[in-house]
């Protein structure tokens, strides 16, 4: 098959696909982004031209994304992503050798809690290049080595972790069970039953991530959970899905808090479902002073 130029979406366009779901407008994408609101609503629709797909329903709700459109959203932020690393990669070919500050965290750590310890951080070491890879639990543990610090969120360290490493707990966090504002289980004035909860199938994390593995550790005990209704690679694809309507998911409060607090999604109780974990620093041998000082900004965070 020959490739044409046009058969892709540019990046641009994807990245106001994107940021529009996330906001659940498109004003607001087209503002955080710094275009004109005509210029937004055009980069939508070459990305639904290119690709055949309508990718949100517009009305009084604002945009929210279609069945199909949550899972081409999802994809594009791989895209995006890939974007991210090569521009990245390419830049580091032109700076002089340094040692940066490496880390690699778990998508909750990275997305809700690592850019308030980074800033905190930069105001005491302001000269140290920071590199950053996001990965699930279990990629973070391969990547943990003498000069790469992890922060992982698995209810215990994953298999893949180096023997020998050392960890510390820097913060806690719990898994809630979130819907639709729309979803029958929001209009409950009773918790779901956890037999229910395993019933149903779930919008969850893809295998080795940490929320996944916690949801599947907690429920161990009492049954084994349905097939899920979608399996998807970050926290902001299960978010942007479970508000379409493809069904209830299990979510760090962390990253549910905004979208809860705004009306997109409700939290729902669970009889016997209570799932709490540790989230923790990994490092192999004996830690840089720059690792040790993000380690304790982590833990100094976590405790307040």
């Amino acid at each position: 098959m020959t490739e044409r130029l046009h058969d892709y979406p540019r990046v641009d366009d994807l990245l106001v696909v994107i940021q529009t779901a996330e906001l659940g407008s498109l004003s607001l994408a087209a503002h955080a982004l710094g275009l004109a609101q005509p210029n937004a609503s055009r980069a939508v629709h070459r990305v639904e031209r290119r690709l055949g797909v309508r990718l949100f329903s517009r009305g009084a709700r604002g945009s929210v994304p279609t069945t199909e459109g949550a899972l081409v959203i999802d994809w594009a932020r791989d895209v995006v992503e890939a974007n991210r690393r090569l521009l990245t990669a390419a830049s580091a070919l032109t700076r002089p050798a340094s040692a940066p500050l490496r880390i690699a965290a778990s998508q909750t750590i990275a997305e809700e809690l690592l850019p308030g310890w980074l800033g905190t951080f930069r105001r005491e070491w302001p000269d140290v290049e920071i590199a950053l890879t996001v990965a699930n639990s279990t990629e973070v543990g391969r990547l943990i080595g003498a000069d790469v610090l992890g922060f992982v969120e698995s209810p215990e360290l994953p298999a893949t972790v180096p023997a020998g490493a050392s960890s510390q707990v820097v913060a806690a966090d719990r898994l809630v069970v979130v819907v639709a504002a729309d979803h029958e289980w929001a209009r409950r004035t009773r918790p779901v039953s956890l037999d229910e909860l395993l019933a149903t199938p779930l919008v969850v994390r893809e295998p080795g991530s940490g929320t996944r593995v916690s949801l599947e550790q907690a429920v161990a005990g009492h049954g084994r959970l349905a097939a899920p209704a979608l399996e998807l690679a970050s926290n902001a694809a299960v978010r942007v899905a479970v508000a379409s309507g493809a069904g209830p998911a299990v979510l760090s409060e962390l990253a549910v808090r905004a979208s809860v607090a705004g009306g997109m999604l409700r939290a729902v109780m669970v009889d016997d479902l209570a799932i709490a974990r540790q989230l923790r620093a990994v490092w192999l041998g004996q830690p840089s002073p720059a690792m040790r000082a993000l380690i304790e900004v982590a833990e100094a965070a976590g405790a307040r």
